[in-house]
């Protein structure tokens, strides 16, 4: 089996099409895959048809924006109830907190100015609301930067004046949906965040008792050090073990679907524990 349990589609700040991900996908060898959109699940019905038609078994996904101490965390979300009402009410919430983030960064960034620049940032998002990604490509457009990376390092990345966290509800909160949908909280590429080796540790045993079940131990663009590291955080605070490449677009062969480092032994995978995926549970 090759298992991604972590991408992006159209459906927030992916460049393909749930169609398009998942035929990619088949020919990548994949044959599970959770589609984890940013804050939504818009993309699953498309992208389960296209499963079907591809030979790749879909597994629910999501990916929620939230707070630990003030800095913006990432939880995919795992085999959960699609159809869980108090988890929709959450997520439509989690959307209009989106809404007013975008709104704050067009604000933030109004010194630019770039004409139109929210409507134009919605119409690279498709209609739907757009991140900080659908930003840059704004900015590129525009001209105020040559690329999306140059948009980051100087008004979108960690830190700097598009950078709005304000609006994300608390870690413990987000975990408590997932739970409450019946679904696996996973804490996503836990070596993005820029924290101290304590610090990781000190988030990542506050996410296990919040309720969180497992860890992304082996994801894209990280060095065999990480993987080692995650490794040790994930047998520390018992926790299952998670995979995904985070693929957003096709061209970055660091992170492309299927493609992420063996994940080491005597973990527990958390596929094993899904319940509505035929294929990957571990015998009882």
């Amino acid at each position: 089996m090759c298992i991604d349990l972590h991408c992006h589609s159209t459906a927030s700040d992916g460049a393909l099409t749930p169609t398009e991900l998942l035929v990619r996908a088949a020919e990548k060898n994949v044959t599970h895959l959770a589609l984890t959109d940013h804050d939504t699940v818009n993309g699953l019905e498309e992208a389960q048809t296209a499963a079907t038609a591809n030979g790749v078994v879909l597994i629910p996904g999501i990916e929620l924006s939230c707070l630990w101490r003030s800095r913006t965390i990432h939880i995919v979300g795992l085999d959960f109830d699609t159809d869980d009402r108090e988890f929709r009410a959450a997520l439509e919430r989690q959307h209009q907190n989106r809404w007013a983030r975008a709104a704050m960064i067009t604000d933030r960034l109004s010194k630019l100015a770039i004409p139109d620049l929210l409507e134009r940032a919605t119409a690279e998002a498709g209609g739907d609301v757009p991140g900080r990604p659908h930003f840059a490509r704004v900015m590129v457009e525009a001209g105020i930067v040559k690329n999306a990376a140059q948009a980051f390092k100087r008004y979108l990345g960690a830190g700097k004046v598009g950078d709005v966290k304000a609006f994300w509800p608390e870690l413990e909160e987000v975990v408590q949906w997932l739970n409450s949908a019946g679904g696996l909280a996973v804490l996503a590429h836990p070596r993005k965040y820029q924290l101290t080796a304590t610090k990781l540790r000190e988030l990542t045993a506050d996410f296990r008792r919040a309720g969180g079940r497992a860890i992304e131990v082996s994801t894209s663009g990280q060095s065999s050090g990480d993987l080692g590291f995650l490794t040790e955080l994930c047998m520390r605070e018992k926790l299952l073990a998670s995979q995904g490449s985070d693929f957003h677009f096709s061209g970055a062969p660091w992170c492309e679907l299927g493609r992420i480092m063996k994940m080491p032994d005597g973990l527990e995978p958390v596929w094993h524990h899904f319940k509505q995926v035929p294929g990957v549970n571990a015998p009882v």
